[in-house]
């Protein structure tokens, strides 16, 4: 019998346990430009190369029925892959859909999801091609793969990031998280009272936010109207220090972003004042946001300040593992991975 110790998931946590489980893999094909590791798998295809991306949603875990209505968790169940494909700089074209179902939901329920699916495939131009349906003895399940196309020249990856280049994200960050932090808080209110109506007036911006995101499609329009090709570029799904280290981790390098330059909605900073809660700390951890984070020359300032909805946060270093948050006081912290950890332990 052996008496090696046997290690629990939560130890490793969700990348770890990634990088533990593949990294007895190698490249067999010369096509297989990417693997592992990104926002997206690569392929070459000489001139230009297709990425591919796969994501998994579980009720319970990813999503709650009682406040997700079925066509917004089918038009987020796509679009949050769209991002990835977006992320690396690169044209969505198709996607797949599988879904594992319980018998408590009716034709009338999935033609509902569906058309979520069907919204989104209709207003990015993709094509749904494919996908399985089967039984679920827990709840609903959806996986959705999509596939995209970039010119190789064009292709932007975490990897590629180069000291002094500036930090960039789009749109403002945490709302997604505040939306989330509400609709907890009316199911919970109702799970105490039946008889509770739930209050959500006012919310609107913060709920549309987590409810139904929007890949930034028109900042990469912009990019390319600018002559800018990001240097490196992630979405923003776990949270931005997460999303930081990624690229300080991929590019080898370090990096400094300014707490002060980090964008925040009025709606989120009054959200997290209700929860006693530094807005902040929904940017950095919460996720969810799905907006981009990338970089850029230093000779791009002028260009990328220009863009509606773009603000530059910090600038990448040569300092590798040095991920730093200064603050206005000119003091620096330690930026750590703290968001939403799907395989944690239950407390």
């Amino acid at each position: 019998m052996s008496t090696e110790k046997t290690r629990t998931i939560d130890e490793l946590g969700e990348f770890g346990l990634i990088d533990h489980l593949t990294s007895g893999f190698i490249k067999r094909q010369e096509s297989t430009s990417v693997g592992v590791g990104d926002d997206a798998a690569v392929v070459d295809h000489g001139a230009y190369v297709q990425v591919i991306t796969t994501d998994m949603l579980l009720e319970g875990v990813h999503f709650d029925l009682v406040y997700t209505p079925l066509k917004h968790l089918g038009y987020k169940a796509v679009v949050v892959n769209l991002s990835d494909v977006y992320a690396m700089n690169a044209a969505p074209r198709q996607i797949t859909v599988s879904i594992g179902i319980s018998g408590k939901f009716s034709v009338e329920a999935l033609e509902e999801f569906y058309e979520g699916v069907k919204l989104a495939c209709e207003k990015f131009n993709v094509d749904l091609v494919g996908g399985d349906t089967t039984g679920s003895m827990t709840g609903l399940v959806i996986s959705v793969t999509a596939i995209g196309t970039a010119l190789k020249k064009e292709l932007t990856l975490r990897s590629t990031a180069l000291n002094n280049q500036l930090i960039c994200v789009t749109g403002d960050l945490g709302a997604a998280y505040m939306g989330l932090k509400i609709l907890e808080r009316e199911k919970q209110l109702h799970a105490e009272d039946p008889g509770f109506q739930p209050e959500l007036t006012g919310y609107d911006y913060i709920l549309e936010r987590y409810l139904k995101p929007e890949p930034r499609v028109d900042v990469l329009l912009a990019l390319k109207e600018a002559g800018i090709v990001p240097g490196a570029m992630i979405d923003i799904s776990d949270g931005l220090s997460s999303e930081l280290l990624h690229i300080c981790k991929a590019s080898e390098c370090g990096c400094q972003v300014y707490d002060e330059r980090i964008p925040l909605a009025e709606e989120t900073k009054e959200a997290a004042a209700e929860f006693q809660m530094e807005p902040l700390v929904a940017a950095l951890h919460g996720g969810e946001d799905y907006e981009l984070l990338f970089t850029v020359p230093l000779s791009g300032f002028d260009k990328v300040s220009s863009i509606e909805g773009v603000s530059v946060i910090g600038n990448i270093t040569d300092k590798k593992g040095s991920a730093l948050l200064v603050g206005n006081d000119g003091g620096t912290i330690q930026l750590q991975a703290q968001g939403w950890k799907a395989l944690a332990k239950d407390e």
